[in-house]
């Protein structure tokens, strides 16, 4: 009897084993997304003045043969990773062998993601700014835009299309909510909040029916040289 009741054992421990495999795999599969699959762009814009070329990591895996220089935005491109965490590194390893930046964002498929690097290395002031760019589409005969204020030392600006006030106040690291535009030919200005004085200037944008735009600032305002001050518009779709 004692070997029939070891071999009843034996059988049944074989059977539960065999159900808890498929079970396991099936959670496995079901927690997990290929980065095939996600289907999550992600673009990079190098803006701090003094940072020079940097890499972007995702899940410890460099995202790029090629580095990121300021202050071009590198265009959206597929993830070949998609854990966390989200890091921007030296391109130069004498400069910086430490993470600039690092992000424990959860990236959603089916989504657009810029990450703008800004501040200064020269103060240890590098930080980042996460966007995420996928939105609604716009209501028929209209356009979206944006504004974010990546200006290291900066207090707010407003910002008008063609002379009407489209942003106000927008503070540092700011990102602003999307507004709908008519399709046309306009003249972004950025002034500090409050004034008159227009400090930049971005005339000839063609925002198009159905399209979403982000518009940013860069650089120190009344900075010269390498961290003048600048501006940039980016096609989100």
């Amino acid at each position: 009897m004692a070997g029939k009741n070891k071999v009843m054992l034996f059988l049944s421990l074989c059977c539960a084993g065999m159900m808890v495999i498929p079970f396991i795999a099936s959670c496995g599969k079901s927690g997990s997304i290929s980065p095939s699959s996600s289907k999550i762009q992600m673009q990079v814009v190098n803006l701090s003045p003094d940072l020079q070329p940097i890499y972007l990591y995702v899940g410890l895996i460099r995202q790029s043969q090629a580095a990121y220089s300021y202050p071009y935005p590198s265009g959206y491109f597929s993830l070949t990773n998609i854990d966390t965490p989200i890091q921007i590194r030296s391109a130069n390893s004498t400069i910086s062998t430490t993470n600039f930046v690092s992000l424990d964002s959860v990236l959603k498929p089916n989504f657009k993601y810029t990450l703008f690097v800004t501040g200064l290395r020269a103060d240890s002031t590098v930080t980042s700014i996460f966007a995420i760019d996928t939105a609604r589409t716009p209501t028929p005969g209209r356009a979206k835009i944006r504004f974010i204020n990546a200006s290291p030392r900066s207090a707010g600006f407003d910002i008008t299309a063609n002379g009407t006030m489209a942003f106000r106040n927008q503070t540092y690291k700011n990102i602003s909510k999307f507004i709908e535009v008519p399709p046309g030919n306009y003249e972004f200005k950025i002034m500090p909040a409050g004034q008159t004085t227009v400090i930049s200037s971005i005339p000839g944008v063609t925002v198009a029916d159905g399209k979403v735009y982000t518009i940013y600032c860069r650089g120190v305002a009344g900075g010269a040289d390498s961290v003048a001050f600048g501006t940039g518009v980016i096609i989100n779709r």
